[in-house]
């Protein structure tokens, strides 16, 4: 089970100009644009951003964000970021986490 009400948000806001699916993947609710994950919803409310490995210590700067882990302790590595629900209550903050997101989804390349 994810956030309904955050996975809600996240689909309102994702541009509608590719093809978006939704994928249980992550232990959440993940957002695929043209096969690539975006961002997935966890039932705790946070937000697991795939971003640029390259600016994860500028991102890891902001307020509520941290390195991102899967399971009990295993770093997922650059280029994965989880948001706290704290840092996602305004629209104004999904829509900054979504936009840094999409412009790395835009520089990732095609799908393997």
């Amino acid at each position: 089970m994810t956030d309904d009400d955050l996975a809600a948000r996240v689909r309102a806001a994702l541009p509608g100009d590719g093809v978006v699916r939704e994928v249980p993947m992550f232990g959440g609710l993940a957002f695929m644009l043209d096969k690539r994950m975006v961002v997935s919803v966890g039932r705790d409310g946070t937000l697991l951003v795939r971003v640029d490995p390259g600016r994860s210590a500028e991102l890891l700067s902001i307020p509520d964000a941290r390195p991102a882990v899967m399971g009990a302790d295993h770093p997922m590595g650059p280029g994965w970021i989880t948001v706290a629900a704290d840092g996602l209550r305004t629209d104004g903050q999904l829509g900054d986490w979504l936009a840094v997101a999409l412009e790395h989804h835009g520089r990732a390349g095609p799908p393997r």
